[in-house]
């Protein structure tokens, strides 16, 4: 797996995920859809920002005959990779979401393996546990119960709110939703995304001017696309 630096983790830490996504732009031009749709909902936004590599898997919630891996392969998977890892899980049940497919008590495991967040295609049950445990979760929504809870695949590509991620991908989490950033290019965005962050502070400060008129918005517009 291809890593970046502790400082570069952590320096991203500090940037919104909609910040990211303009630097990605800067880097790689429209059209840019390396994020995720409005269907993964960040449902403890307290706990704010997470960075890390994607551990990718596939569960079903409900069909008792689907495939079965056992699940301490999966757990030894995550305890294998150094952290930080994002846990990036799809239900792939035939009614997906039906059943939860995360709860408070992998949120501890998941906790303890090096896990900093996860993003799930998919429902959770037990949030105020997940919130105790301290992991911040990703995904459609809440639902109290599952049926018949099996690990389908895992260390595998998948997609996430229209979103498609591999194996050890570096994601950004927050409560805007998820952005995948490509790691061999991850030092250049945090360097672009600094650069976004003060563009739009100079145009949010010009924007509270008493003085603001729009001939200024006008001549910053072409000036804008004269470059």
């Amino acid at each position: 797996m291809q890593r970046v630096s502790a400082a570069t983790i952590t320096a991203l830490e500090s940037f919104d995920s909609p910040t990211v996504f303009n630097a990605l732009v800067q880097k790689y031009g429209l059209p840019n859809e390396e994020y995720t749709d409005h269907t993964i909902r960040c449902l403890l936004p307290e706990l704010g920002t997470v960075v890390g590599y994607a551990m990718t898997s596939e569960v079903t919630t409900n069909d008792p005959d689907a495939p079965a891996i056992p699940w301490h392969e999966y757990y030894e998977y995550l305890d294998a990779v150094e952290g930080p890892l994002v846990a990036v899980m799809r239900d792939v049940d035939s009614r997906p979401g039906r059943g939860a497919s995360f709860g408070d008590g992998m949120a501890g495991l998941h906790k303890r393996l090096g896990v900093v967040g996860a993003v799930i295609e998919g429902t959770i049950r037990d949030l105020d546990g997940i919130r105790a445990v301290g992991l911040p979760i990703f995904a459609w929504g809440r639902v109290l119960g599952h049926g018949v809870f099996n690990l389908a695949r895992y260390d595998v590509p998948v997609t996430v709110g229209q979103l498609r991620i591999r194996p050890g991908d570096l994601v950004l989490a927050d409560g805007d939703g998820c952005v995948r950033i490509p790691v061999v290019d991850a030092d250049e965005i945090l360097d672009l995304a600094g650069q976004v962050r003060e563009m739009e502070a100079g145009i949010h400060a010009s924007h509270r001017d008493p003085d603001f008129t729009v001939a200024q918005l006008r001549q910053r517009y072409e000036e804008a696309q004269s470059e």
